[in-house]
């Protein structure tokens, strides 16, 4: 049997390396328009590579996809963050789990990740194809035939898509890994750019640029309101971080710009009521009359924050405590608990997915084959699947690529 693994990301390496280790009989063509394997793997996490999340629980871990994860529950299952971690390991890479529960190589250093396949692949022969894209696809009796840009044509027995999205175009991941699905039959969905930051209207943001909160309640005022709650920064145009990130994959496909702006509000103090908040600056205030307001508000948060917030609302920062009113107060503490922005934009230059791609329903997602076309697999990133920031898209990019790999293998 020959197989057909069309993109060496992590999807397609983890693939083929689960083939190669269960059946090396199995004549394995690994197909990468890039000069080198996982291109994308490469740069993920800064560079360092964020494997997977230390989240054990699957059913928790299914949480943090918005879209695809009842799809995804037999291949989380079967290879969940604690068997992705233990693969690795048990190939010479060592992990560890930060505080945040995001899991890197102790090295620190992605290229481990990407040698663990290379590695696999020069000890099976593997053959790899680099530069080459796959131009056409066309479904015979027995198998396929892959047509390249190069004019030279493949026969293959089986066939897996692990193209990616349309995110980070310069790793090559453009989306033409659709077309070829389109052209076999396939629907794709409509596709959104995902995890990216926000470009907002107010330019005081970009006055604080660099300044981080490690924990914040971040909601989209949308026709289908969501909130996530994490750490976020300032940017130069506007909000970027984790929880922005996720904010942006649950309004994935909610037009923003300057003709339809969205609406975002940031609570800065998530474990406090507005009451709690009100209580306390009250409190600060009256031990403190001579005190500047600002700089009592500076017991929440840092004074430059404080400082812009009330440039920007016109609140009474300036004036002494004793001269603040109640009524002062209280809309001071809704204010630390509903800073409004407006977003007029997503930051294109910061998109890690794409949310949409290959319907699910056409998809089986114990095997990941085709329903349409037998033969025909998808794995990763290809697919109507995207999470949030912690590991959660390599996780599916590794539990699809270890599902395709074994059903190919069991069909052999």
């Amino acid at each position: 049997m020959k197989v057909a693994v069309i993109g060496a990301g992590a999807a397609g390496m983890m693939c083929a390396a689960t083939i190669n280790e269960l059946n090396p009989d199995i004549e394995v063509v690994l197909i990468e328009k890039n000069d080198t394997l996982g291109k994308k793997v490469l740069i993920s996490g800064g560079g360092r590579c964020n494997v997977t999340t230390g989240i054990e629980d699957p059913k928790t871990v299914l949480e943090n996809y918005p879209r695809g994860s009842k799809f995804l529950i037999s291949a989380i299952h079967n290879f969940s963050p604690l068997a992705v971690r233990g693969w690795f390991e048990s190939h010479g890479v060592p992990l560890k789990c930060e505080k945040d529960l995001r899991v890197f190589p102790v090295s620190n250093n992605s290229q481990d990740v990407v040698d663990v396949f290379k590695k696999i692949f020069v000890k099976n022969n593997t053959k790899i194809l680099f530069k080459h894209t796959a131009d056409s696809i066309e479904k015979t009796a027995t198998g396929f035939i892959i047509n390249f840009d190069n004019k030279t044509s493949l026969l293959v027995d089986k066939i897996v898509l692990a193209l990616g999205g349309q995110a980070y175009r310069k790793t090559g991941s453009n989306g033409d890994g659709y077309s070829l699905a389109e052209s076999l039959g396939h629907t794709i969905t409509q596709l959104a750019p995902s995890l990216h930051s926000f470009i907002t209207a107010e330019k005081w943001p970009g006055t604080l640029a660099g300044m981080s909160f490690a924990k914040a309640t971040i909601t989209a005022d949308c026709a289908k309101p969501n909130s996530r709650t994490g750490s976020f920064l300032f940017t130069h145009s506007g909000i970027s971080g984790p929880a922005v990130f996720a904010l942006s994959a649950l309004v994935a496909f909610t037009f923003v710009g300057q003709k339809k702006p969205l609406k975002i509000f940031i609570d800065f103090l998530p474990d406090n009521t507005v009451e709690e908040v009100k209580k306390t600056l009250q409190t600060i205030a009256m031990a403190n009359p001579k005190k500047i307001f600002k700089n009592t508000l500076h017991h929440f948060l840092p004074l430059n924050l404080c400082e812009a917030l009330c440039e920007y609302s016109k609140l009474f920062g300036n004036k002494r405590n004793a001269e603040v009113s109640k009524t002062d107060i209280s809309l001071a503490a809704t204010l630390l608990k509903k800073v409004p922005l407006v977003a007029i934009g997503r930051g294109s230059a910061d998109e890690f997915v794409t949310a949409g791609g290959v319907e699910l329903k056409e998809i089986d997602p114990k095997t990941m084959e085709s329903k349409i076309c037998l033969g025909l697999y998808f794995a990763g990133e290809i697919m109507d699947i995207d999470g949030f920031t912690g590991g959660f898209n390599l996780q599916a990019a590794w539990a699809t690529g270890h599902a395709v790999g074994e059903k190919i293998v069991h069909s052999y």
